[in-house]
């Protein structure tokens, strides 16, 4: 099968939150406990679209979509303006296929086009498989958090991964001597 990866567009929004829906009510990677509708996927789409920040989405030939990722603020203070916080979701009955290694691929190199300089991904601890997609990617474990969330009746831990994605690169404002 082909695959193709492009920026979200509205008519998309729809099968993200199929996708965000089943991620909540099915697995511990999203740690809401409520589906949300297509107006709060609507207010994400043009949050992200104000800060200029990519959400893409991997379609089959049919241009069905079949996952999407994307990247914000990691957290909301100036001194962190060069670090984002990533998601990748596949549709579950896509999940194996390939497609969280394409679309994180895609989503590093338009982090690197927007000067970001550390892609940082807090993955519930159990989720093997996302762990190892991140290694995969260059991605290494900066954090351990024990019992920080809750879902399904018990506790959850969180990794904290993060990938430098321009090493060697001076901050702004730095005096090279």
């Amino acid at each position: 099968m082909t695959y193709s990866i492009r920026d979200a567009t509205d008519a998309d929004l729809a099968a993200i939150r199929d996708i965000y829906n089943d991620a909540v009510l099915n697995t511990t990677a999203i740690w809401n406990e409520q589906a949300v509708d297509l107006g709060n996927r609507q207010a994400w789409f043009a949050a992200r679209q104000l800060q200029a920040y990519p959400i893409l989405v991997i379609v089959d030939s049919a241009d069905a979509v079949l996952g999407y990722a994307s990247f914000g603020d990691w957290r909301p203070f100036d001194g962190f303006r060069h670090t984002v916080e990533h998601s990748v979701y596949v549709r579950s009955d896509q999940r194996g296929n390939g497609l969280g290694p394409q679309l994180m691929s895609a989503l590093i190199e338009r982090a690197r086009a927007c000067g970001k300089h550390v892609m940082v991904a807090a993955i519930e601890s159990g989720n093997a498989a996302s762990i190892r997609l991140h290694e995969r990617a260059g991605f290494v474990i900066t954090g351990q958090m024990p019992q920080v969330g809750t879902k399904f009746g018990r506790w959850l831990d969180l990794t904290f991964m993060q990938l430098t994605l321009n090493p060697g690169a001076q901050p702004p404002g730095a005096h090279k001597e």
